[in-house]
């Protein structure tokens, strides 16, 4: 089934079900039940079902499935068994506290190099990737075939960078910024608004 037809809701959840796989496989178990396996990732029984037979069957009925085998698939479907290069756009605080962070590379992604209209703010320390002038962009991006970025940047310029992205040729975007972006269709845009977050848990709170 091509991929423009899976919900977005789905991949999510097949991420989720790839990391639990993934530590199984590690811990040396075999095999894996439905009820397990959802259960793990917080999802119905059902819904786990359905949401890999996207893909094909899996497992055997009453057998469950085979580790390996389904960590081996969720890893081709998702792509994350080849290395995946991303850019990061806006090199503040939080920016270079993403440069940083050591756990992309775990997933198989890895942060090439950053950009921002001051090349030279990053904070943090010594940093093991490049901070470049905006105006390296499309060339970088063409040159690395690059297709994720990282958004970083206030609200007040987010969309004009995204601009610029979407004509570098990048597909998907990862927004920390807090406006929504206006991009083409075969752009997607995952929205990260910590705010919101923390309103959400608030809620909880007796």
């Amino acid at each position: 089934m091509a991929k423009f037809v899976i919900p977005r809701k789905t991949v999510y959840r097949l991420s989720l079900y790839f990391r639990i796989v993934e530590r199984l496989f590690q811990n040396r178990i075999d095999t894996v039940s439905s009820a397990a396996l959802a259960k793990a990732a917080g999802v119905k029984p059902t819904q786990l079902r359905k949401d890999l037979t996207y893909f094909g069957q899996f497992g055997t009925r009453g057998l469950g499935y085979k580790v390996e085998s389904l960590e081996r698939q969720l890893a081709s479907v998702l792509r994350t068994a080849r290395f995946q290069p991303v850019i990061l756009v806006g090199a503040g605080n939080l920016g270079s506290a993403l440069i940083h962070y050591d756990g992309f590379a775990k997933e198989g992604f890895e942060i090439v190099a950053a950009f921002d209209i001051r090349p030279g703010r990053a904070k943090g320390g010594h940093l093991k990737i490049s901070i470049l002038p905006m105006d390296r962009l499309k060339s970088f991006v063409s040159e690395h075939s690059v297709k994720l970025a990282i958004l970083t940047v206030p609200g007040t310029s987010a969309q004009v960078v995204t601009n610029a992205l979407v004509e570098a040729g990048i597909q998907a975007i990862l927004n920390f910024s807090t406006i929504i972006l206006q991009v083409p269709s075969n752009v997607v845009v995952n929205n990260v608004n910590l705010a919101i977050e923390l309103e959400n848990l608030s809620y909880f709170i007796t």
